[in-house]
């Protein structure tokens, strides 16, 4: 657990490399931003992922997915942390939303791998405004199963997801795409520290080896959209929250930022000031919330 709690609503400053990411993205179709979270949180998150296996055993380390985080102020507050906020912004402006968010842990020796695809093949919006944050909870390499990415596949069409094919149980996607289409030898590896994230487009091809080594590689998705995007399936979303900016009546129902309880969330250093926050963000946006305030 954290030993000093920080501000929860502190607006930070960015740096010049940060103002500059857009730029990169529009032409890679990825970013790395470093040491974009301290230690003390990203430790934090390494333990509730402990903590979401020990209360669901039925699920694989792969599979924590965001069904399960609607009622986690810990995930929530992880998900909304102003610094994350601060380069979302960059991308999608001031109006922001969450529209899902995914712990994919590979385990030591066993993880499994990621089949290539497309984010936005899967997803429900509309329309395709969405960008994909990966935070490293452990350091992320060849050895341990990165993610790869192909450069500049962005501009490729997005496929649907009836064109995907089976992957087979060793995978921690059903289907995915065709591994004839992929040539391996333009990918990528991003090797991230914890605490660095990655940031990739919807269209842009990524996959991940299995975890041979005897490490564990934990990362968490968070999938940020304006909050003018419309997510068009299973309404009230369990994932879908309003941090930033102006809402919109466009039939989304942004759930209500939880406050901390000890059934449903780990304990964490600044669960007061999480507390307030809440108070305040669900009161702004009330008419807006699937349970309006």
């Amino acid at each position: 657990m954290r030993t000093a709690p920080k501000p929860m609503m502190e607006k930070r400053r960015m740096t010049d490399s940060q103002l500059n990411l857009a730029e990169s993205y529009e032409q890679n179709g990825y970013v790395v931003v470093r040491e974009v979270l301290d230690a003390d949180l990203v430790a934090e998150g390494r333990d509730h992922i402990e903590w979401l296996l020990q209360k669901n055993p039925q699920l694989r380390p792969e599979q924590l997915g965001h069904h399960l985080m609607t009622q986690d102020a810990f995930w929530v507050r992880l998900v909304s942390d102003e610094r994350l906020l601060d380069v979302a912004e960059q991308f999608l402006g001031p109006d922001l939303g969450l529209f899902a968010s995914h712990y994919i842990a590979k385990p030591p020796l066993t993880g499994k791998a990621v089949p290539w695809h497309q984010d936005g093949s899967y997803w429900p919006l509309d329309p395709m405004r969405v960008i994909t944050f990966w935070l490293a909870l452990d350091r992320s390499d060849e050895k341990n199963g990165c993610m790869k990415v192909i450069p500049r596949t962005q501009h490729k069409r997005l496929m649907s997801k009836d064109e995907y094919v089976d992957q087979g149980e060793e995978s921690a996607f059903a289907v995915a795409m065709d591994p004839s289409m992929i040539d391996e030898s333009e990918a990528v590896n991003l090797i991230l520290e914890p605490g660095d994230i990655s940031i990739h487009h919807p269209n842009v091809f990524h996959g991940s080896h299995t975890n041979t080594s005897p490490r564990w590689r934990r990362g968490l998705t968070i999938r940020y959209i304006p909050s003018s995007t419309r997510i068009t399936r299973e309404a009230p979303h369990p994932a879908a929250f309003i941090f930033r900016g102006q809402g919109f009546a466009n039939g989304n129902g942004w759930n209500p930022l939880p406050a901390f309880n000890a059934e449903t969330s780990i304990p964490f250093a600044d669960q007061v000031a999480w507390d307030e926050k809440c108070a305040i963000q669900n009161a702004k946006y009330g008419k807006f919330l699937v349970q309006p305030v």
